[in-house]
């Protein structure tokens, strides 16, 4: 079946293009002048820095923001550059938020802050590191770790750079796993009333997470988008990989199969039903369509033994040889330890002129988590190689040229 590169209709076209030339502003787009910090007094909203560019630059300019290029989506263990790292994922969320965005009259600002920020805390080795990072945490303290919840621990906490409530509450709430047709909006009161969430998701895990509902439209645009930007790239992704063949037979009945056709279609059926919206909505047919493409790609990507083999026999005995002798130093108080030098004292430096606790007094399992969580994934093996020369767990990558 071939599939079409879907236009916006006539009617809603002209729709958005006279209510521009009205100068009509949407009515729900979040304005810069409300934006809420836990220190009101500093990052003031001005013309020179709008609220939400200045969180954009405060995450742009942050150490930890440079590690995406290096850390992997979904296939860890192939040499070769055409596969997605991070930093392309985020670009392409932002990208495609923002198209949204841009033709519902939302804050293109936040949109842009949320989806930069959105996977600051994610592990290395994609999702599979983040489940083996959460399976120690739990041990260690019956606390649960989710990436959504630490890019905003990253910014809030370690580096307490002021980031305003509403962009938090975007990235807390960004997790793309779970498709709804709806995104409505849910007021949020104010920071304690966002804290209490946050203390929630690492108590409740999946079961707290799953009930996180953005604030604002720019936060349902930037959740929607998440998913978007990986499912057909990760499909093009498994191709360069040779996961999958360039003509698996994947099924649609009306966004198409490829990365680009899904792209350009879901953007358009979001625009077509939630124009003139105060939510986000999705067409039945096109919301069927990305459940049957999540389905589709848990089946012949996700799920493959290819694809898991390594993740289960190296990666994960790996993260719990690291975080033993991680927590071991961290409790120790050698200050030559490695978890001193490359972690505790950056996180120091970094927030020498911002007032807050001493980051030492920390539970030690969330030291541990907080670091590991900031490796990329060459650090992650090279931190392992270099503290365990012995082990018997290795990484073989397919090269370049097999």
């Amino acid at each position: 079946m071939e599939y079409r590169y879907k236009q916006l209709s006539h009617e809603t076209e002209q729709r958005i293009l006279e209510d521009r030339a009205a100068g009509k502003v949407n009515p729900w787009s979040f304005r810069d002048g409300d934006a809420v910090r836990r220190d009101m007094e500093r990052d003031r909203n001005s013309l020179l820095r709008p609220a939400f560019v200045r969180d954009i630059e405060k995450i742009l300019h942050l150490p930890i923001y440079n590690r995406y290029n290096d850390k992997t989506q979904v296939f860890s263990f192939y040499l070769n550059d055409d596969i997605t790292r991070r930093g392309l994922h985020v670009q392409l969320v932002s990208r495609i938020a923002r198209n949204i965005g841009r033709l519902l009259g939302l804050n293109l600002d936040l949109i842009e802050a949320m989806s930069l920020g959105h996977d600051l805390g994610h592990t290395p080795f994609g999702h599979a590191g983040e489940r083996y990072l959460s399976e120690l945490l739990e041990e260690g303290t019956g606390r649960y770790f989710n990436h959504n919840v630490h890019s905003t621990r990253v910014l809030d906490v370690l580096y307490r750079r002021n980031v305003s409530l509403q962009t938090l509450d975007g990235i807390l709430c960004h997790n793309g796993e779970f498709e709804l047709k709806e995104y409505r909006p849910r007021p949020l009161a104010g920071f304690e009333e966002y804290d209490k969430t946050v203390e929630d998701c690492y108590t409740g895990g999946y079961a707290a997470i799953k009930k996180l509902t953005p604030s604002t439209l720019e936060g349902c645009v930037v959740r929607i988008s998440d998913m978007i930007a990986y499912v057909g790239k990760d499909r093009q992704d498994a191709v360069t990989a040779k996961i999958i063949d360039e003509d698996h037979p994947f099924s649609a009945q009306l966004i198409g199969t490829k990365n680009a056709q899904m792209i350009n279609n879901l953007i358009v059926d979001i625009v077509e039903n939630s124009y003139g919206k105060d939510y986000i909505l999705l067409g039945a047919e096109a919301f069927e369509d990305l459940r049957t493409a999540k389905r589709e790609n848990t089946k012949y990507i996700y799920d493959n033994e290819n694809v898991n083999k390594m993740y289960e026999s190296s990666i994960r005995p790996m993260f719990g040889e690291l975080y033993g002798r991680l927590l071991a130093d961290v409790k120790s108080g050698d200050e030559n330890a490695v978890v001193y030098r490359h972690h505790i004292r950056h996180i120091e430096e970094s927030v020498k002129y911002y007032q807050g606790p001493d980051y030492r007094d920390q539970e030690p399992n969330q030291i541990v988590a907080d670091y590991i969580a900031s490796m990329t994934d060459d650090y992650f093996v090279a931190l392992h190689q270099e503290l365990f020369p012995k082990s018997r767990y290795r990484i073989e990558y397919r090269s370049y040229f097999n």
